[in-house]
């Protein structure tokens, strides 16, 4: 039982240093013991190599799939360059009642896309909240008629003088991808700075 419980002292304090373990061996005279230490710790290095090279096999494969993903993951689309403002129309600075229409049909056209309704509606906000203009919901009734169109590629704002409408050229329009979002409408930004300019001069 001494033997034993010395042995078993000795491979819980130093199981892989084997001279220790030899010298254990040849005080207890035990040789058959001596033989299973060995094993024992053998068994229990070749353990501690397997679970080393598996958490080095792990932290590979980890790194890899970390890269992968990284490579994989969706590019942040390009933010649009900035853009020369085109000059306010001076024959409209006077102007007091706006409409605001799509080239596809009025926001109360059951067919019209619903990107162009939400434009329309976002435009008609920004104008109420500018309150330069009086917002109207009948064409016969405005100074400025303003035109939006909403795609995915991209977003347009025209102005165009109510008393030529339909008929005239826009006479002033500015066009960018996303520019006609619910929560930021740059078109309409610029429409403002663009309004701005022209009555300062």
């Amino acid at each position: 039982m001494l033997v034993l419980r010395c042995s078993f002292l000795a491979i819980s304090s130093s199981y892989n240093r084997f001279s220790d373990l030899d010298r254990i061996v040849s005080r207890s005279g035990n040789v058959c013991l001596g033989g299973t230490i060995k094993v024992i710790a053998k068994a229990i290095d070749l353990v501690t190599v397997m679970k080393s090279k598996i958490a080095t096999r792990a932290l590979l494969a980890c790194m890899v799939l970390a890269a992968t993903f990284a490579l994989a993951a969706p590019k942040a689309a390009k933010a649009n360059p900035p853009q020369n403002v085109p000059a306010f129309p001076g024959t409209l600075v006077n102007a007091r009642y706006v409409y605001v229409t799509s080239y596809d049909g009025d926001q109360f056209n059951p067919s019209l896309f619903p990107d162009d309704r939400q434009a329309i509606a976002t435009v008609q906000d920004a104008m109420q909240k500018w309150g330069k203009f009086i917002v109207v919901y009948r064409p016969h009734e405005a100074d400025i008629v303003l035109m939006v169109t909403s795609r995915p590629s991209e977003d347009v704002l025209a102005v165009y003088d109510a008393h030529g409408w339909p008929q005239n050229q826009y006479l002033w329009r500015m066009m960018g991808r996303g520019g006609l979002q619910t929560n930021e409408a740059p078109l309409v930004t610029n429409l403002e700075k663009a309004f701005e300019q022209a009555t300062t001069k």
